[in-house]
Order: C-alpha cells, then structure tokens, then sequence
C-alpha cells in the first residue's frame, strides 16, 4: 500500500470559507478513484504548520492506483480549483506502508 500525503499553503487572500471548500472537494473525490483504501482531508490546527492550512492523506492499493490519481479529471478539477483560491505552495509525500 501507499499513503500519499499533501499539505497545502495558501496566500492570505484565501478565506476560510475557500480552505473549507477545498477540504470538501478532496474529501467528494474519493468516489471518482479506483485503488483508493481510504481518504481523510482536513483544515491543520497544528500551531507548528509553517502556514499549510489544509492535509490531505489518501491510502492507495498500490503504486499504480497512485498514478492513475494524477491525471484523473476529478482530480485536475480539485487542482484547479486549488489554484484559483490562492495556492502558493505544496508538499507531497508518498510512502510504502
């Protein structure tokens, strides 16, 4: 299996409502993925988040169900829109568990 793990920053015109926002559609995708064992998205309380407000975690079957998510339509949607809102940047982390 692989946990696929993404923090996501964005600039200080994002609004609460835009973060929430994000949350839901990472959270709407996990139907439109095949491979996918489980997926949790949420806003980071952490006081020690270095400015990335959102998370999101997704369990993958295997490496192939990971590259199939990259160009999956729902996907590029939710990207899209994470661009529009103000992303300035993103970490991703990919493990074998």
């Amino acid at each position: 299996m692989i946990d696929h793990i993404v923090l996501v920053k964005f600039g200080e015109s994002t609004t609460q409502e835009q973060l929430s926002e994000v949350v839901a559609r990472f959270k709407a995708l996990k139907p439109h993925l095949t491979g996918i064992v489980d997926l949790q998205a949420g806003l980071n309380f952490s006081e020690k988040n270095q400015g990335y407000q959102v998370v999101l975690s997704v369990r993958f079957e295997d490496r192939a169900a990971l590259e199939a998510y990259g160009p999956n339509p729902q996907h590029q949607e939710v990207a899209a829109y994470i661009r529009e809102v103000g992303r300035v940047d993103s970490i991703v982390v990919d493990i074998e568990i």
